[in-house]
């Protein structure tokens, strides 16, 4: 599936396996998150903030 880069307007190629929640880097550096809209897949711009792991 191709979509647009929600930053820069680019065109995004987001694999056909890919899950609500996932993240994907574009070329422009933008980091981006799956989400579900309308039964479609649609890219937000990630929350990149506090660090789950601790």
């Amino acid at each position: 599936m191709i979509t647009r880069c929600p930053l820069c307007g680019g065109n995004v190629k987001v694999p056909d396996d890919a899950l609500p929640g996932e993240i994907i880097e574009h070329s422009c550096g933008a980091v981006l998150e799956v989400h579900v809209n309308d039964g479609g897949l649609v890219l937000k711009l990630a929350e990149i903030g506090e660090d789950w792991g601790e």
